[in-house]
């Protein structure tokens, strides 16, 4: 059995949430066996991103076995002399790695999580973002204000999840690590308060930050927010800062995490040397099923735990899932509950009171639902799949992005 084709998709999710579009790849076999998979966060127009997919397939992926998976992912890795971790290729060969277990696990007739290693866990726990209510009914913006971030958080723990996170410091500026301002800072610890007064310790809050403060700012956002007792303090510094992130991380009692704009065990590694303790691997980043896996089985030589990073669609979903069933170090997995995550797929997620059972089909156990897909088409004239604020703010920033 060979790789013989592949079919790229891309899709704009009706919400936004999930990232501006989504990439799904179907890969197909000599023998007809097809597979999915999803490339997470590529930093060009939709049109480009698919026309890389489809050019590194049929450069170094076609023809192979499905079973060659380390070969594959030495040639990508290596492809145009590079050999060094590389966010866009990884992201592009992430997505037809996926789709290629899935095809394993389907000649095999065995779900994915039993081809790394069994069920280590029959369940796993899922966390939610604080999202505004689609219904609009909800009071103010739960991202900033506080009194609508306790709102949500009281309504998503009364749904049956058990962890919530936000990220109330934004924007985030093209500019780097800068030093919040007062306000920012007031802003953050008031609404974590809030939530933590509404969830009492029914949730565990998860604090974001995307990457967007210096170390000392970091150092005095975490002393606000100590006291609260959030599961996690993410990504305090940008990503290419790894002694920041770690000068962080011993300065507080606060577990950090970091992980969703890196890619391969090499990057990973380094952020475990420095005192990073919850990773959070991209699974559509970071090298993909068998990569992310051998980032986890590294972790546990650390002591660390793994928190697949997921704002994207439900294909990678699916994969994280399978990585994290069979590994013994899994703390928590990000997930996506709207309308069209699920209409994309011909299969529902089996999800019950904050947690995910373990799929017992072929594969990655999901089917894309091409009419879906076709439906909601995506031009390039749009935003990437996440843009940054080109804005420089000062450490007297008193806007959110809406109002820059």
């Amino acid at each position: 059995m060979k790789v013989e084709t592949i079919t790229t998709h891309a899709v704009a999710p009706p919400t936004g949430i999930g990232g501006a579009f989504w990439i799904f790849v179907t890969v197909t076999t000599d023998t007809g066996i097809s597979g999915v998979g999803e490339c997470y966060g590529i930093p060009f127009a939709p049109s480009v991103a698919c026309a890389m997919v489809e050019d590194t397939f049929d450069r170094y992926i076609a023809g192979s076995s499905p079973h060659d998976v380390e070969a594959m992912y030495r040639r990508v890795y290596s492809a145009g002399f590079t050999q060094r971790p590389d966010p866009t290729l990884m992201s592009v060969f992430s997505g037809i790695e996926m789709a290629i277990w899935d095809i394993a696990g389907k000649a095999l007739d065995q779900p994915v999580y039993n081809l790394l290693g069994g069920a280590f866990h029959d369940r796993l726990r899922t966390y939610t973002y604080l999202y505004p209510d689609a219904d609009g009914d909800g009071a103010g913006d739960p991202y900033h204000e506080p009194e609508a971030a306790a709102e949500r958080a009281a309504h998503y723990v009364e749904q049956g999840w058990t962890a919530v996170k936000q990220d109330p410091a934004g924007p985030y500026s093209f500019q780097g690590g800068r030093e919040l301002s007062l306000y920012e800072l007031d802003r953050c610890e008031a609404n974590v308060a809030a939530i933590r007064e509404a969830v009492g310790d029914r949730a565990d809050i998860l604090f974001g930050t995307h990457g967007q403060m210096t170390t000392s700012s970091a150092i005095r956002l975490a002393r606000r927010i100590e006291r609260f007792d959030p599961l996690w303090f993410e990504e305090p510094c940008p990503p290419d800062q790894v002694e920041a992130i770690g000068r962080v991380a011993e300065s507080t009692t606060i577990p950090v995490a970091t992980g969703e704009r890196l890619t391969t065990r090499i990057e990973f590694h380094q952020v475990l040397k420095a005192g990073v303790s919850i990773l959070q691997p991209d699974i559509g980043r970071s090298g993909g099923v068998w990569e992310t896996k051998k980032i986890a089985t590294l972790a546990e030589v650390f002591n660390a735990q793994i928190a697949p990073h997921i704002y994207c669609g439900p294909v990678a979903h699916a994969a994280a899932a399978h990585v994290g069933f069979s590994s013994p170090n899994f703390l928590i997995l990000e997930t996506i509950d709207t309308e069209f995550h699920a209409a994309v797929l011909k299969s529902t997620v089996d999800w019950d009171d904050g947690y995910l059972r373990a799929p017992t089909g072929p594969g990655l156990g999901v089917e894309l639902d091409e009419a879906v897909l076709a439906a909601n088409p995506v031009t390039d004239e749009g935003p990437l799949h996440l843009d940054m604020c080109q804005v420089p703010l000062s450490s007297n920033n008193r806007k959110t992005i809406s109002e820059l």
